[in-house]
């Protein structure tokens, strides 16, 4: 069972590399170097029809015919599905999942997303464009989606429940980059710990470090035009 993982070094890259490792699945990795442009490609935007990494192709999808799959929360949905792991053993835990990626979905990634892009970002551009305004908009946004986090975080070990799940495989990938969010942590104890306990997990260090060497700090000029006005 060999899935083909579309990839670059990046959170939401990190979100798929690290369930293929913890699901132990076969897969085989094609770099999507966003930063050349990659992802506009026609071969890829056949699976990913949104120019977005990651996307995945599995050679064995339902009724034993390949199917590609893009958007990182149906992947890992469809991943999880097809191998009965890390999605909670019943209807209520398996809603407490859904629940928390929606959450990652919908809140976390995009706007610690704007977060890095208006604090690291955008000040490097040409011309710089440092703008006190978005900067504390997400910095402050941000910072109240990791409160909840922590509540949530003092009641159970992971953030669906007691078990590690793929909410928590969503999450992470954003949330160990705290400190390029300008956050701070001190006043979350449950975070802090959380954050410590999925990092010592050997899939997510694999997952973590595929390609490491690739990720870059600050895109360069070229990449930017690529990545933010394209």
């Amino acid at each position: 069972m060999t899935i083909d993982l579309y990839f670059w070094p990046t959170p939401n890259g990190w979100k798929i590399s690290i369930a293929l490792e913890e699901m132990g699945l076969d897969y085989e990795t094609h770099l999507v170097n966003i930063q050349k442009g990659e992802q506009f490609a026609p071969d890829f935007l056949a699976i990913s029809p949104n120019n977005r990494m990651p996307a995945i192709v599995d050679r064995d999808g339902p009724d034993g015919a390949p199917i590609s799959v893009f958007e990182s929360g149906a992947i890992l949905q469809y991943l999880a599905r097809k191998t009965g792991k890390f999605y909670g053993k019943t209807e209520r835990e398996r809603i407490a999942v859904d629940e928390w990626l929606m959450w990652q979905m919908g809140g976390v990634g995009p706007m610690a997303g704007q977060a890095h892009h208006f604090l690291q970002y955008a000040p490097e551009m040409d011309p710089p464009q440092d703008l006190p305004y978005p900067k504390d908009r997400y910095r402050k946004e941000v910072a109240r989606l990791y409160g909840v986090l922590d509540k949530q975080l003092s009641q159970h070990a992971f953030v669906a429940g007691d078990d590690f799940s793929i909410a928590d495989m969503a999450i992470w990938p954003w949330a160990h980059l705290w400190k390029r969010q300008e956050q701070m942590i001190d006043d979350k104890p449950h975070f802090a710990r959380w954050l410590d306990t999925v990092a010592a997990r050997p899939g997510v260090q694999a997952g973590r470090g595929l390609h490491a060497e690739l990720r870059k700090t600050l895109p360069d000029k070229s990449a930017q035009e690529l990545l933010f006005k394209r």
